[in-house]
C-alpha cells in the first residue's frame, strides 16, 4: 500500500530512525519504541489494502468515530498511536497521538 506522510517529522523518523521535532524528541531517546514504528510503518506498506490491518491484533486498528481517521497502537504495552486517513490509493499518515487518556493511564 502506498503511504504518504503528511509530517515530516514522521517521515524523517521512519527514514533515519531521528527527528529534531519537539513533539517527538522524547519518543526519539526510546529505540524499542522507534523500531517498533518502524516496523508499524512497513507493515502497512506491505498489505495491499488497510482492512488487513485487521488480521494483527497487536495494532488495534480502528476507525475513529468522531474523526475522519483511523489509528493503530504503535507498541502494544504503550498508549501512543498512529493516526492516518484512508484513500483508495493509499494512507496519509498524519501524527502521533501522545495521550493518555484514550486507553486509560496504565502507568
Amino acid at each position: 500500500m502506498n503511504v504518504i506522510f503528511i509530517d515530516n517529522a514522521l517521515q524523517e523518523l521512519y527514514e533515519t530512525g531521528k527527528t529534531k521535532d519537539s513533539r517527538y524528541k522524547k519518543l526519539c531517546r526510546n529505540k524499542s519504541f522507534v523500531e517498533d514504528y518502524i516496523g508499524v510503518i512497513d507493515l502497512m506498506v506491505s498489505v495491499d489494502k488497510v482492512d488487513e490491518l485487521r488480521t494483527y491484533s497487536f495494532l488495534h486498528y480502528e476507525k475513529l468515530k468522531h474523526r475522519p481517521e483511523s489509528s493503530v497502537r504503535i507498541d502494544n504495552g504503550r498508549v501512543e498511536r498512529l493516526l492516518f486517513t484512508e484513500h483508495e490509493d493509499g494512507i496519509e499518515v498524519r501524527l502521533i497521538e501522545i495521550d493518555s487518556t484514550h486507553y486509560g493511564n496504565k502507568r
